[in-house]
């Protein structure tokens, strides 16, 4: 377990840095869409993919490097990419109303949830 830990610590400090930095040198290129957590997100789907397959085809390899990569990088890089590859998953099964509710409960629950965290601090900052 501890070298989980560790493989993980690594990957999503990497991820969480290529973040940073994709925002830091894109969003200000396009202000009505944050472009550097876009393409955070596109690119983390992209490599989700790619690394599933990978690791699928590569059964031999350590599973602290599945670990390293997906757990951590991606997670680090993006939660996005865990739903991308679970929905498309999903369509892959032929489970396209699964995915559609997928779809429609991670985009329309987690905009929802932003906006009631804003609404929550906002509140408590007022009665302040």
């Amino acid at each position: 377990m501890n070298a989980a830990i560790v493989v993980i610590s690594i990957g999503a400090a990497l991820g969480a840095l290529l973040r940073w930095v994709l925002g830091i040198s894109l969003n200000a290129l396009w202000p009505t869409i944050p472009l550097g957590t876009l393409v955070a997100n596109l690119v983390g789907g992209l490599l989700i993919g790619v690394a599933n397959e990978f690791f699928r085809n590569h059964a031999g390899l350590p599973p602290e490097w599945r670990l390293a990569v997906i757990t951590g990088f991606m997670g680090g890089l993006t939660t996005f990419s865990t739903f991308s590859l679970e929905t498309a998953t999903l369509i892959q099964g032929g489970e396209i109303g699964a995915a559609a509710l997928e779809i429609g409960l991670h985009v329309v629950g987690s905009v929802a949830l932003t906006l009631l965290g804003i609404f929550i601090v906002q509140y408590v900052a007022s009665q302040a």
